[in-house]
C-alpha cells in the first residue's frame, strides 16, 4: 500500500500535513475527498484502523451535520457513513493512510507516527 492524503486544500490542517509529507520525500497520492469521496468500505476501513466511530471521523460542527439530524443518537453507524457519503464536508481532514497505520492530522505532526 502507498501513503494517501484525503485532502482539502482549503483546509489550513491539510495543507501543513500535506507539507510534512512532502518535506519528508515520500511518494503520496492525493484524495480530494470532497470531489472524490471514499466508499462506504473505504470509510468503514479507516473508521476500523483510527479506533473510532463514525462520529469520531465526523466534523460534527458543520452545518450538515445539524441540517441531517445526525446529533440523533437512533442513527446506526452504516447510516452516520452513509452521511459522510453523502455530505463528504462532514470527513474529518486530513486523514493519511501509509503501510504503519492511518491518523488524523490534527494536529498535522500527529502523521509522524507513521510515516
Amino acid at each position: 500500500m502507498s501513503t494517501i492524503i484525503y485532502h482539502n486544500p482549503r483546509c489550513t490542517k491539510s495543507r501543513l500535513t500535506l507539507g510534512i509529507l512532502e518535506e519528508k520525500s515520500l511518494d503520496f497520492e492525493i484524495i480530494k475527498y470532497l470531489e472524490s469521496p471514499p466508499s462506504f468500505d473505504e470509510l468503514k476501513a479507516l473508521i476500523i484502523e483510527l479506533k473510532t466511530d463514525a462520529r469520531g471521523l465526523m466534523r460534527t460542527f458543520e452545518a450538515a451535520y445539524k441540517e441531517n439530524n445526525l446529533d440523533d443518537e437512533l442513527l446506526n453507524e452504516d447510516e452516520l457513513i452513509q452521511a459522510m457519503i453523502d455530505h463528504p464536508i462532514l470527513i474529518e481532514r486530513p486523514i493519511v493512510r501509509t503501510d504503519k497505520g492511518v491518523a488524523i492530522g490534527r494536529p498535522p505532526e500527529s502523521i509522524l507516527a507513521i510515516i
